[in-house]
């Protein structure tokens, strides 16, 4: 077996390697795609069809068990016992036309994750219209699926369950949505698009330009706007729409980062995003090695 000190410096080398510049005499692996002018970013149809297929499918399948109504509710505990942050959202008084300016909001983001890549379409042909549909689709599709398995994981209630239904689970009160504020699913997909879009539009354009910082501010704003009304509307907390927001800005933004691929160009090529190996040792054991450019 190897020492650990041996399988430390192994480790060491190839995160060096992995994220050290590339020469321009270094040869070209074939495994290396040849992007045209234009393109950033690759696609594998077996790995994202999986994800996509999956993200929806967990998605679909725990609604439908949820909806059942089998998992049965608690009643909500003492109100006083919350953050301070999140008092605000029992002690409010409720908009009743919140919801739909949330609904709107989430369509909207909805509505620019299908333009943008036609739009890409155009201005770069076919191939980055089908490449950011997919994006779009796997950062939606992923984030809903993580959103939806927390909410059943932490089953915390509903600032409305605090109001309308304190200290009983009876009646009205038994609706298992109502066990499911932790954290905004309107927040996190409107989080992720922006991210997705943000992220496209600074590889496709570039930092000096307009539309890349247009893009940011206005998919900040949304997500800000569609957080502040889920709150207004009793269904959330403020550290619902919090962490709603910053998880799908993640994953909105780790998406298009893995399949932005190194592009062969005049002869010099980019180390990938990460780079996973195996060191191989005389003694029939070895050391895996993982590096990656973040």
């Amino acid at each position: 077996m190897l020492s650990r000190r041996k399988l430390v410096l192994a480790s060491v080398a190839a995160v060096a390697i992995a994220s050290g510049p590339a020469r321009a005499d270094d040869p070209a692996p074939e495994s290396i795609p040849h992007l045209g002018d234009g393109e950033h970013f690759t696609i594998d149809p077996v790995v994202d069809g999986v994800l996509i297929a999956g993200g929806i499918g967990f998605t679909e399948l725990l609604g439908l068990v949820l909806s059942t109504g089998e998992i049965q509710p608690v009643p909500p505990g003492d109100w006083h016992k919350l953050l301070a942050i999140d008092r605000v959202a029992v002690t409010q008084t409720i908009d009743p036309n919140a919801n739909l300016y949330s609904n709107i909001g989430l369509y909207t983001a909805y509505g620019y994750a299908l333009i943008d890549p036609i739009l890409s379409g155009v201005r770069s042909g076919r191939r980055a219209a089908l490449v950011d549909a997919i994006m779009y689709g796997e950062s939606i599709a992923l984030t809903q699926a993580f959103t939806l398995a927390t909410k059943i994981g932490v089953r915390r209630p509903r600032p409305i369950d605090y109001v309308s239904c304190p200290g009983s689970a009876a009646g009205g009160c038994g609706d298992t949505d109502l066990q499911l504020s932790f954290f905004s699913g309107h927040a996190s997909s409107t989080g992720a698009v922006s991210a997705t879009a943000t992220y496209l539009a600074f590889v496709r354009s570039g930092p000096r330009r307009a539309r890349p910082w247009i893009t940011l501010g206005a998919g900040t704003l949304l997500t800000a706007f569609v957080s502040y009304e889920r709150v207004r509307s009793g269904e959330h907390f403020p550290t619902d729409v919090i962490m709603g927001s910053m998880a799908g800005a993640a994953i909105g933004v780790l998406v298009p980062h893995f399949h932005h691929r190194p592009h062969i160009q005049e002869k010099s090529y980019c180390a990938p995003p990460v780079w996973i190996g195996f060191q191989p040792s005389s003694s029939g054991s070895g050391a895996f090695t993982l590096g990656g450019l973040f």
